[in-house]
Parts: structure tokens; C-alpha cells; sequence
């Protein structure tokens, strides 16, 4: 009975501690259920606000910064997607139980940096010394190509090793053609902003607009999907087309080099081509150069004997001067080019006439103020025309006529050609410092010195599109590099139209101008600038050292147009203190690079050749037939033939007769006469006397009473 009662009683406690051990059960599963209610409903929203907080990740979207575009569609300057590798160094670390593992952090930390060394082509050091820093944030490795990212991520993978290694996009500036252009186009930094040239100025248009993502992301850097993601895309730059033509300035480039190295340019030298038409620069060159993928390194015109032996400052000073676009900053003395000026000015103002003879007067010196200034030629040039002077370089017979213009009209011609402004070309580093006495100090010696191009200052730029507007029948035009814009997002496009700035002289003067020049190049000095096949029009110019700057030595430059009846090219070359074998002189030295470019330019350009062995033939064409045709008619089709039409028949007359007759064979630019029932008058023309006379001369004459010629033979009439 009591060993009953002993074991129910024992049964009742059991029962009792269950049942306490239950309700104890049951209570805390209600503070459970109470704590998790209280989680998700109260506190929800702060706890899921603080988890995105740990694995959201804000990244900004580098925007794909324009391509630059020759005016053929090649590529000059162009971005790829790269990578930029970053460290948060507080967060490579190893930790056990909540507390620093130093010995296993030091280990991880070397492992590291051993792998980026290895990977990047690092010093091992100088990475290991970023990777133990105390900073929040270090980068390693910018503009990384993909597969040294595909190479760092596999080690990631294979080490378990995440936490504080961050890759990024971004992008990488290349330039396919490395020192082409490389004056003009410059460079950009490793945030892809320009620094230099085109890349500079046009950046704002190049850039775009980053855009950005805020996303989660795990451990391993992978992306995990969520409703929360934001997205702004980026706005990629807008590409740009240039007028420079790659091919025409790959052979600038080649000759410009080889002029300044068989002269001796300790100074280098540029080369400008320009359509007088448009102001479009064809081509822009300056030596030395530099190569645009590595703008700081050591440039390859200098030795590595001599880069190493250089300062840091002088190292920095020799850089700068290679990004200078010398063809738009710097001034210089342009010297008988000048005289191109001079003399328009005196034919537009009727102070002179181009082929009457003995005008001006060469001993071989002029006496002005009781200072002597010499000509090129010691002997004298005894009596000449303007045209004999211009041929002949005569700088006493351009004090004379500088003499006739006086110094207030230069001074409104100079304005007018442009040399007091800039030129207003779209690309950074253009001067607006040219050196001209004022007005008022302007004396008989400054008078005399800046008829033939010295004592005083402009830039090349300056001078080839003051001459230019020579070749485009006296109309200036703004020089134009860069002639198309395109959204890359949107594919519109902007075109930047040719500007026209203002007629500088008639187109009659223009045309005597072009004339004489041509004559400078057949029998003047600039018989080396010949062209096999080609008409070339031209004037030689060499400025003598600066009397406050003797160092800067001579400048010997040319000046070349060509074709002579349709211009399609005007040329600039400028050397800087030659002292090849050659001499100092424009025409020995730039003439000669002038000739070498343009032999190669004209036929790819597919300027036709006149089929010669000499500048001076003229190419024929066969005249069509027009008669029983309307006027307007008649005028369209002679003049898509290359002929000018002479009637003052109404557009709807018919022709009844046309003179030269169909089939002739007429230059280039002939006039045909039309007659009609209301029309015939006929006028008859002495023909002057064009015995002795050159082509040049020839031409002039007969374009002067609208007479047509041909040419076959000699250069000279008898």
C-alpha cells in the first residue's frame, strides 16, 4: 500500500514538471511569436532599410566618351570599356571569434598583394605598402583591359577572397594612328577629361553624362536581383567629324619629318593644307611629335641617352612644347609671303598694275630713313614690273609700292585679311597676340619692313587663310575643322556649316593675283614647288632672325596653290632655322617639300591631271553643241562642261548660233558666245601683241579682253 502511494506520488511530480516544463514551453514560444511579430510589424521596415543598407551598392555608369572621325570615317581617337580596380584596405583582414587575426591578416594582405603585383605588372612593395594602409580607399589599377579582370576575378574565385576588392566599369581613351595629328588632337587624362588640342576644347561635347545604379550586391560582387534597383543610364559623348583627311595628313606628316631632319629644324616646323573654298583644314602637322597613347613618355625624336640625362623640369618643359599646336599658338615673322598681301592691297586700291614694265627700281638695295635695307639678290633686279618683282622676291621694288599704299591703308587691309583677330578655328591654344606697331608709331622703316613680311608677327594659320582668300576669288572663309557633330544616343546629327567672314578684295584682283603667283612658280623662286602635270601657284618667303630674339635663327616657309584655274589646295610650310646644306632660304628648303607634298595630295584628292610634263599645259575639253536649245538651257550645259557663257539673250530665247563652234577644243573656262534672232550683235577684239610674253603673261592678257586660247609647245610666244 505505501510502495502504491510512494509511486503515484512520484507519477504526479513527473506530471508536474511536465507540465510546468509545457506552460514554460508554451510562454516562451508566445515571447517568440511575440518578438518575431514584433520584428516583422514594428520593426520591419527599419531592419530591411538597415540590411539594403549593407548590401546596396551605389556605382556611377562611365559615360563612353565620342569618337573623333576624319573626314573619311576613320577613327583618330576612340574609347574602350575597361576596368578600374580599387581596395578597401580596412576591410582585408581576418577575424576569429570577433577579434583581429594579425598573423592571418598580414599573410592575407601579402597574398593580395602578390596577386595584383603579379597580375598588373606592379611592384610588389609599393602595393603591399597601399593594401596595408589605414585608408578607406586605394586604387590599384586603372584603364584595365578584360582579360587581366578575367585573370584577377578567377583568383578571387579560387582564393575565397572578396571582401574588400572592388572592380568598376570604366572607359580607355586609344588613338589608333598614335603620333598622326597628334598636335591637334591631344589627349585626355585618366578621368577621360580632355587636356590638349581637339580632345580639350570639344570635351564638353565628347564627355556625355555619367549615368549610375543602386543595386544589392553579395559577397562575391554579384548582382541579386530586387525591386529595388535604380537605374539612371549614362549619356554616352557625341562623336565628332573632322575636315582633316587622314590620308592627306599621314603625307604632310612623312615630308614636314624629312624636311626637318635633312635641314636641320633644330626648331621643328608645321605644315597647314586648306580648301580656299569651304576653310576646311585638310591637314595640320607640326614636328616633332609625340605619340598620343603615351603622352608623357619619352618621345622618339629624342634618344634615351638624352631623356635620362634631362631634369624632371626640363623633362616637363620638352612635353608641353611637343603638345603646343605651333600652327595656331605661336607667332612668326612670315616674311616674303607677305609680299602676296602687298601686293593685292596695291592692285585692289589701283596703286599698281600687274605686267607694266619698268614700274620698280632694284640696285640691290633701298635706302629708307638713311638705313639700308638690302635685296636677296646683291647684283639688283635693275627695272621690273609688279609681276617681274613678285617672281623675282624683290624686297626694294615691295618698299616702293609699300611706300605707295601708305601705312593707314595696310592697316585696314591687314584688319580685313584677318591678321588682328584670331581666325576663330575650333580647337584650343589659338593666340590672339600678334605682334604689329601701333598705328600711330608706324614710320618709313616699319613701313618699309612690313611690305616684305618682317618685323612683326602672326600665326601660320593666320597667314594660309589670309592667302587663301586669294585663291577664293577675294572671299575670306573662317578655317573650319570640325564639320559634323552626332548624338551616338540618338543618332541626330548637327552640321557646323563653312562661315564666310567677308570679301577682302574683287574677284578681279584676286584673279591678277593668282596669275602673278603662277608665274613666281614657272619662272620665279619657287621653280622647285613645280608639279609634274599640275598648275601650281606659289610665293617663297624666308624672315630673317628677330633682332630681339637671335636665337630663334631663320624661317624658311612656302606657299603653294594649286590647281592655279580651280583651287582646290592652299599650302603652308614653315621651317624653322634650317641649317641643312641647303641653305636658309624658302625657296631651296620649303619650296621643294611643298612640290613633294602636293605630287602626292593632287592625285588623291583625283585632281585631274593636264597630262604634261610641266606646270603650264592646260587641259582641253570638246565643246558641246547647244544650238536649237533655250538660253538657260544652254548655259547649264556649257557651264557643267567647265565654260562660261557670254549673251545678254533672255533665258527664253532660243540659240541660233554658238561661237567657237561644236567640237572645239577650249580650256577649261572658255568663253562661248551665244547668239540668238534677239541677240546677234557681233564685236570684233584686237588681239594685243604676245610675242615674248610667258604663259602667265599670255593668259592675263587675253582673259583681260575675254579671248580664248590654247597652248602647245614652249612656255614662252615668238
Amino acid at each position: 500500500m505505501k510502495s502504491n502511494k510512494s509511486k503515484v506520488k512520484k507519477l504526479c511530480t513527473i506530471s508536474t514538471k511536465l507540465r510546468i516544463a509545457m506552460l514554460v514551453f508554451f510562454a516562451l514560444l508566445i515571447l517568440l511569436i511575440i518578438r518575431l511579430a514584433f520584428i516583422q510589424f514594428v520593426q520591419g521596415a527599419d531592419l530591411k532599410e538597415q540590411m539594403y543598407d549593407q548590401l546596396t551598392t551605389s556605382r556611377l555608369i562611365p559615360p563612353k566618351r565620342g569618337t573623333i572621325y576624319d573626314a573619311t570615317g576613320k577613327a583618330l581617337a576612340t574609347s574602350a570599356q575597361v576596368d578600374t580596380v580599387s581596395i578597401n584596405p580596412q576591410s582585408i583582414v581576418v577575424k576569429e571569434k570577433g577579434k583581429l587575426n594579425e598573423e592571418k591578416t598580414t599573410s592575407l594582405k601579402e597574398k593580395v598583394s602578390k596577386a595584383f603585383s603579379e597580375i598588373f605588372g606592379l611592384n610588389y612593395e609599393e602595393t603591399l605598402a597601399k593594401v596595408s594602409s589605414s585608408s578607406s580607399y586605394v586604387t590599384i589599377a586603372q584603364k584595365v583591359e578584360k582579360d587581366k579582370i578575367d585573370n584577377l576575378k578567377a583568383w578571387m574565385e579560387e582564393e575565397e577572397i572578396y571582401t574588400g576588392i572592388n572592380i568598376d566599369e570604366d572607359t580607355k581613351r586609344y588613338y589608333p594612328y598614335d603620333n598622326l595629328a597628334s598636335s591637334l588632337i591631344g589627349f585626355c587624362g585618366t578621368n577621360n577629361q580632355g587636356l590638349e588640342g581637339l580632345e580639350a576644347y570639344w570635351d564638353s561635347v565628347l564627355i556625355g553624362t555619367p549615368g549610375k545604379v543602386v543595386t544589392s550586391q553579395n559577397a562575391v560582387q554579384e548582382f541579386i536581383p530586387d525591386n529595388n534597383q535604380t537605374y539612371i543610364p549614362a549619356e554616352n559623348g557625341n562623336d565628332i567629324t573632322l575636315t582633316i583627311d587622314a590620308n592627306i595628313q599621314s603625307i604632310v606628316e612623312k615630308y614636314l619629318k624629312q624636311a626637318c631632319i635633312e635641314n636641320k629644324c633644330d626648331r621643328g616646323g608645321n605644315v597647314i593644307a586648306m580648301d580656299p573654298k569651304t576653310g576646311d583644314i585638310l591637314a595640320m602637322a607640326t614636328y616633332p611629335d609625340y605619340n598620343l597613347n603615351t603622352p608623357f613618355s619619352m618621345p622618339s625624336h629624342i634618344t634615351k641617352k638624352n631623356w635620362d640625362k634631362m631634369s624632371s623640369k626640363d623633362k616637363n618643359t620638352t612635353l608641353n612644347a611637343l603638345y603646343k599646336n605651333r600652327a595656331v599658338a605661336d607667332t612668326y615673322e612670315p616674311g616674303s609671303i607677305f609680299k602676296i598681301i602687298t601686293s593685292s592691297i596695291a592692285l585692289e586700291e589701283n596703286l599698281a598694275k600687274s605686267d607694266t614694265a619698268k614700274v620698280y627700281s632694284c640696285s640691290g638695295a633701298q635706302v629708307v630713313s638713311g638705313s639700308r635695307i638690302r635685296c636677296s639678290y646683291s647684283a639688283g633686279h635693275g627695272k621690273q614690273s609688279l609681276r617681274d618683282a613678285l617672281a623675282n622676291s624683290c624686297n626694294p621694288a615691295f618698299i616702293q609700292l609699300g611706300q605707295k599704299i601708305g601705312a593707314s591703308t595696310s592697316y585696314t587691309y591687314y584688319n580685313a585679311f584677318g591678321f588682328f583677330n584670331k581666325t576663330g578655328i575650333a580647337t584650343s591654344g589659338e593666340t590672339g597676340y600678334t605682334i604689329f606697331w601701333d598705328l600711330k608709331n608706324v614710320g618709313p622703316i616699319e613701313l618699309a619692313t612690313m611690305s616684305f613680311g618682317q618685323r612683326f608677327k602672326i600665326t601660320p594659320l593666320q597667314m594660309i587663310t589670309a592667302v587663301s582668300s586669294v585663291a577664293n576669288d577675294g572671299i575670306l572663309m573662317q578655317p573650319r575643322i570640325v564639320k559634323e557633330i552626332k548624338n551616338t544616343d540618338t543618332g541626330a546629327i548637327t552640321t557646323i556649316a563653312p562661315v564666310e567672314v567677308r570679301h577682302v578684295i574683287s574677284k578681279e584682283t584676286a584673279n591678277t593675283m593668282m596669275d602673278m603667283l603662277e608665274t613666281v612658280v614657272t619662272d620665279g623662286t619657287g621653280k622647285y614647288a613645280k608639279v609634274s602635270g599640275y598648275s601650281v601657284a606659289g610665293k617663297t618667303g624666308t624672315s630673317e632672325p628677330d633682332p630681339g630674339n637671335p636665337s630663334e635663327g631663320f624661317t624658311a616657309s612656302f606657299l603653294a596653290i594649286s590647281p592655279t584655274e580651280n583651287p582646290e589646295i592652299v599650302l603652308l610650310v614653315t621651317l624653322y632655322n634650317p641649317k641643312g646644306p641647303k641653305g636658309v632660304h624658302g625657296s631651296n628648303v620649303a619650296a621643294p617639300v611643298a612640290s613633294q607634298i602636293l605630287t602626292e595630295v593632287l592625285p588623291y584628292m583625283q585632281i585631274p591631271s593636264d597630262g604634261s610634263s610641266g606646270t603650264n599645259a592646260t587641259t582641253t575639253t570638246s565643246l558641246p553643241n547647244v544650238t536649237n536649245k533655250t538660253v538657260a538651257e544652254a548655259k547649264k550645259i556649257l557651264e557643267k562642261a567647265g565654260f562660261t557663257c557670254s549673251t545678254s539673250a533672255a533665258d527664253t530665247d532660243i540659240v541660233k548660233e554658238q561661237f567657237p563652234v561644236k567640237g572645239s577644243s577650249l580650256v577649261k573656262g572658255a568663253i562661248v558666245k551665244l547668239y540668238t534672232e534677239n541677240d546677234n550683235t557681233r564685236v570684233s577684239k584686237q588681239v594685243p601683241n604676245l610675242i615674248g610674253k610667258n604663259l602667265s603673261q599670255v593668259k592675263s592678257l587675253l582673259k583681260e579682253r575675254n579671248l580664248n586660247y590654247s597652248v602647245t609647245g614652249s612656255r614662252y610666244c615668238c
